[in-house]
């Protein structure tokens, strides 16, 4: 069954003059931007926008992140606070399932489990000297919550954790393990670490997902993820936001072409 948890983003109007997002010209363009499909994609050059409009979204109703630091806090994102709270998002459906995740920080992502594990298992140690002599029950109290954040860690990313994989490895393996039904997933540029098979592994996973009530908005420069059948492309380009076919959008056309003849391109660099 297909579901739109997300139908709709209203953005701002008569707000220039406030600086950055509010000036892009993509604002000017467009009032707001709809969502009638299970999967959508954000696509255009570095600096149209779309990335901005992604983490606004992931702002305004404080979405899970996968990242360094939790969405709310994340200070790379405190000149997008303004505008998301301007923002007017119209729900189907709207819940806590789901996650925000931004390629680039992956790595503060991993970071952070790390750390997690480690303070977890200094408690763990602190708890076995400070409990010596006191009562089993009384400790085991004690080390409840680190053994209980322990566990979930590993069920979710086996012993060796997402630092025991190769960067698209571990990927792959965070989205089998946090996609779940019922969830809105807001991704940016996922394609990066992926070679082009696990760009086709990571289709399939989306479209179980989507037969399982789940939606996705997705930044992307990969004419791969962007064949996936029936979503909804909107293209950034030329101060516009416009929503053309995939045999249309120059990513596409340009990574053809040159594959086709890759020495008319490179002779000319």
């Amino acid at each position: 069954m297909k579901m739109i948890h997300l139908r709709e983003v209203i953005f701002p109007v008569n707000q220039q003059g406030r600086g950055f997002p509010y000036d892009l010209p993509i604002m000017q363009d467009c009032s707001k931007i709809q969502f009638a499909n299970p999967v959508t994609f954000f696509v255009g050059e570095n600096g149209s926008g779309k990335s901005t409009i992604l983490e606004a979204i992931a702002l305004s109703y404080n979405a899970v992140t996968i990242g360094s630091s939790e969405v709310y806090g994340d200070k790379t994102l405190g000149h997008l606070r303004a505008f998301a709270n301007d923002l007017s998002l119209v729900w189907t459906q709207k819940n806590r399932k789901g996650f925000f995740l931004r390629a680039e920080d992956f790595f503060g992502y991993i970071n952070r489990l790390h750390l997690q594990r480690q303070d977890m298992k200094a408690d763990l140690q602190r708890i076995e000297k400070e409990y010596k002599g006191r009562s089993t029950f009384a400790k085991m109290q004690a080390q409840t919550p680190a053994l209980s954040g322990l566990s979930d860690i590993e069920h979710r990313y086996g012993e060796r954790g997402l630092d025991g994989y190769s960067h698209g490895e571990s990927f792959l393996t965070l989205f089998q393990n946090r996609f779940v039904p019922g969830g809105l997933y807001l991704l940016d540029e996922p394609e990066v670490p992926l070679s082009p098979l696990r760009q086709l592994s990571l289709i399939a996973m989306l479209k179980s997902m989507v037969d399982q009530e789940s939606q996705f908005i997705i930044c992307t420069h990969s004419p791969i993820l962007m064949a996936f059948p029936d979503a909804k492309i909107y293209c950034f380009d030329d101060g516009k936001i416009t929503e053309p076919s995939y045999d249309e959008l120059e990513h596409v056309n340009l990574t053809r072409d040159f594959l086709n003849n890759p020495k008319a391109f490179l002779r000319h660099l």
